[in-house]
């Protein structure tokens, strides 16, 4: 076989590996009402570029970059140790499942221009994969990954990105898991809250 041959019958065999393949376990979490030192500690001293921020009942409630600690603590000159984990979050927290592709969560960060992905399995957070993690071991899907930033406008993306991906977490009103969360004014929230939500407004 030849050399380009091997190379192709590579890719395909890769093409079929799954988030679980590559996901780091077990995951790094924080308290939410944590203060934002004890975060930029524990990742620190286990070399993280991120953190996933729980509730009491250890449900995942959204992540901590070191992109949020720059924005949202030091470049606006705030204690660390003033804030808790939960103000400076992202949130919701963009979740997969195991068994699907690394090809599909690739698509997924690039619609949403994310770079990390909780994996969630039955309701529960076992492991956490990045875009580092799937370039590692297929790194032509470089262009999947950035193709968002490259071809679209940053709002339509997020169109597409609402229309086309479901959100799986847990909602900003009731706190209960769904597969398909919607955001309504600023807020991540389940079907049965966003009627309620319309309702009010309505």
């Amino acid at each position: 076989m030849s050399s380009v041959a091997e190379n192709m019958s590579d890719i395909g065999l890769r093409s079929r590996m799954l988030v679980r393949d590559v996901m780091s376990s077990p995951v790094i979490t924080i308290g939410e009402d944590a203060p934002v030192n004890k975060a930029a500690e524990l990742m620190e001293k286990h070399g993280l570029g991120c953190i996933i921020v729980t509730n009491k009942e250890g449900k995942p409630l959204g992540i901590i970059t070191e992109r949020d600690l720059v924005a949202r603590v030091l470049a606006k000159n705030v204690k660390p140790d003033s804030l808790q984990a939960k103000e400076v979050m992202t949130s919701p927290l963009i979740t997969i499942e195991p068994h699907e592709t690394i090809n599909e969560a690739a698509r997924r960060m690039s619609r949403l221009n994310i770079r990390r992905l909780g994996v969630v399995y039955k309701g529960q957070l076992i492991g956490l994969v990045s875009s580092k993690d799937i370039l590692a071991v297929m790194p032509e899907l470089v262009e999947t990954i950035q193709e968002r930033a490259l071809i679209e406008g940053e709002n339509r993306a997020q169109e597409s990105a609402e229309e086309s991906t479901p959100l799986a977490g847990y909602c900003d009103r009731c706190g209960g898991w769904s597969e398909d969360l919607k955001e309504v004014n600023g807020e991540y929230v389940c079907e049965d809250c966003k009627v309620e939500l319309e309702e009010e407004e309505g």
